[in-house]
């Protein structure tokens, strides 16, 4: 959303220009744009991820107001089609402000990037932002960054981590969670529309038609994962076009950690 020449900073009162030198010298530690401000509501964010092994989960907080979003856009759905990566789409709300209103976006996508920034040690959000496994932060345009924070999950990964199964029942849904060493964690199911195009009308990619994937139009929090073997059905409910993703997370709604393990739809 932000040209290379300037970027809005905002505190809360309003934007301030900063240059793209400022910029690169946060650049460390990304910290970009919107003070962070954990709002009361994370209310159905138990934020509970569960991630099969082998596979890396993407979650990235673009905004239809972004001027240096569609190129994050484009490279998640490239990533998307490799069959180890689970690529997530959540829009945020907080540029809606400056001329258009994102017309996928929730205050709770907002609400879970602030908590993961939280989570980090961090202070304020930005866009195009990328977070892997729930624990690696990377700029959501830079192929080479996230390549990077896949990598590092793979490496990270727990011979003993928990594997999650996805099944489609005539109707319903049943996953199932198997292994792990015991740990608890929350269990989280994502409904998501796989190809979503938008025509920008106005801001700064006014005339522009974005394709978004994996958008995730309905969250719903199944439970806490007590560290054994178990089940989960639920009714299947969506329209053409749309899947299902959930995961198994550690921490918390307003301090979410590590993703163990997930799983998502075939064709997502």
């Amino acid at each position: 959303m932000f040209s290379f020449k300037a970027f809005a900073f905002c505190n809360g009162s309003g934007p301030y220009p900063l240059s793209y030198r400022q910029f690169s010298e946060q650049r460390p530690a990304r910290r970009l744009f919107l003070a962070l401000t954990l709002p009361a509501l994370i209310l159905l964010y138990p934020l509970s991820p569960a991630q099969a092994a082998g596979s890396a989960v993407i979650e990235l907080f673009t905004s239809q107001g972004c001027s240096s979003c569609p190129p994050a856009d484009r490279l998640l759905g490239e990533l998307s089609q490799r069959p180890e990566i689970i690529a997530i789409s959540l829009p945020v709300d907080y540029w809606d402000y400056i001329g258009w209103k994102d017309t996928l976006a929730s205050p709770h996508f907002s609400a879970r990037q602030r908590a993961y920034a939280a989570s980090h040690g961090e202070h304020q959000v930005y866009t195009p932002q990328a977070i892997v496994n729930g624990v690696t932060e990377a700029v959501g345009s830079d192929r080479n960054e996230l390549e990077q924070a896949i990598a590092a999950s793979k490496t990270a990964q727990n011979e003993m981590a928990p594997t999650v199964l996805l099944n489609d029942l005539d109707g319903s849904l049943k996953i199932d969670i198997h292994g792990g060493d015991g740990s608890p964690a929350n269990v989280m199911i994502m409904r998501v529309a796989h190809k979503t195009m938008v025509k920008i009308g106005r801001g700064e990619n006014a005339g522009n038609a974005v394709t978004y994937t994996n958008v995730v139009r309905a969250i719903r929090m199944l439970g806490e994962w007590n560290g054994q073997a178990q089940s989960f059905t639920v009714p299947e409910i969506k329209g053409d076009g749309e899947g299902y993703i959930v995961l198994l997370q550690k921490g918390s709604p307003d301090l979410p950690g590590r993703i163990l393990a997930a799983a998502k739809s075939p064709g997502l």
